[in-house]
């Protein structure tokens, strides 16, 4: 979008997706708890329940059960429970994967102490119940891009502020975020609560610009004054976004705002010229040193005209991003 594009040069706000976006996205089983089950039957549910869903952590899981060569299970009555996690019917039981403030919200007793020991290491807990009953849990990691530190950095020697918008629990925000030193973290956000966080930070006058790749984005990329889509996003994030990268680097976000700053800087380095030189060239061609002498001809004319596009064209293909 031409126009959103132009505008990045004025962003002082930038509101970043964590999962996909800063991170790879890629998430890796390093913990499986299992308590009323095996471990291989414990994921073997889980495998089987995930297998629906294209979200990252289940691709983590999904990956780990084809790792393991297990079997799938019949899977019914799947459901995808905004901002809580997936439920479907398996074998005739209710399974829920869920994270802990269903757990919570529902007064389900479990190891708080290990879930904090994990979360405080940066990895995201699912948990699985079967007939509201726990019957373990599951730890997962994601890895931080390369060039998003790089990234964040760059922002804040530009003056702009980073923020972390994200519906994962707020240690494993909290992990990412301070080995990133984001200025602000927000996590365990639903996801039409992102659309709304975003309009208050408009509110307030700032110009932000939101980075994401996922359904549950959509609505704040639209609402954002610059939304950016990564490119190995969802179709419905790509066609909603005002710029979409063809690469996932964080760095990139980075580059959008330099290029429209230098684009802008060429716009009025060209203005001026183009100006300037008109303002000197009309007068002589219309012979206003006439009486001293000074005759410019028709063929001259054309030159100098032709002259004024030339530096023009050629000052727009020196066009550099600092």
């Amino acid at each position: 979008n031409r126009s959103t594009f132009e505008d990045a040069r004025k962003l002082n706000s930038v509101v970043f997706d964590k999962t996909g976006t800063l991170t790879e996205g890629e998430f890796g089983i390093t913990d499986l708890v299992a308590l009323e089950r095996s471990e291989e039957e414990l994921l073997t549910i889980a495998y089987s329940v995930e297998s629906n869903s294209e979200h990252p952590i289940a691709k983590g899981i999904v990956n780990e059960g084809k790792k393991r060569s297990l079997d799938l299970r019949d899977v019914s009555d799947y459901q995808n429970l905004t901002g809580k996690g997936l439920q479907a019917t398996v074998d005739g039981n209710e399974v829920m994967i869920v994270g802990p403030g269903h757990l919570k919200s529902e007064k389900i007793p479990f190891d708080e102490y290990h879930y904090e020991k994990l979360a405080q290491q940066g990895k995201t807990v699912v948990f699985l119940l079967e007939n509201k009953r726990l019957i373990g849990y599951i730890a997962l990691s994601d890895i931080i891009r390369d060039t998003a530190k790089e990234a964040i950095d760059t922002l804040k020697s530009m003056g702009i502020e980073s923020i972390m918008l994200t519906g994962d629990n707020q240690r494993a925000a909290s992990y990412v975020g301070k080995k990133l030193n984001m200025d602000t973290i927000i996590a365990e956000v639903l996801p039409q609560e992102k659309s709304e966080i975003i309009d208050e930070l408009i509110k307030k006058g700032r110009k932000v610009a939101m980075t994401g790749d996922g359904v549950n984005d959509a609505p704040s990329l639209a609402k954002a004054n610059l939304g950016i889509a990564i490119g190995a996003g969802t179709d419905v994030a790509i066609e909603t976004a005002d710029v979409i990268l063809v690469k996932s680097d964080p760095l990139d976000v980075v580059h959008i705002i330099k290029l429209s700053k230098a684009t802008f800087r060429k716009m009025i380095q060209n203005l001026i010229w183009a100006t300037g030189y008109n303002a000197i060239a009309l007068p002589l061609a219309a012979g206003i040193f006439y009486h001293q002498g000074i005759i410019i001809s028709p063929a001259l004319g054309a030159v100098l005209m032709s002259l004024s596009t030339i530096i023009v064209a050629i000052n727009a293909r020196l066009l550099k991003i600092d």
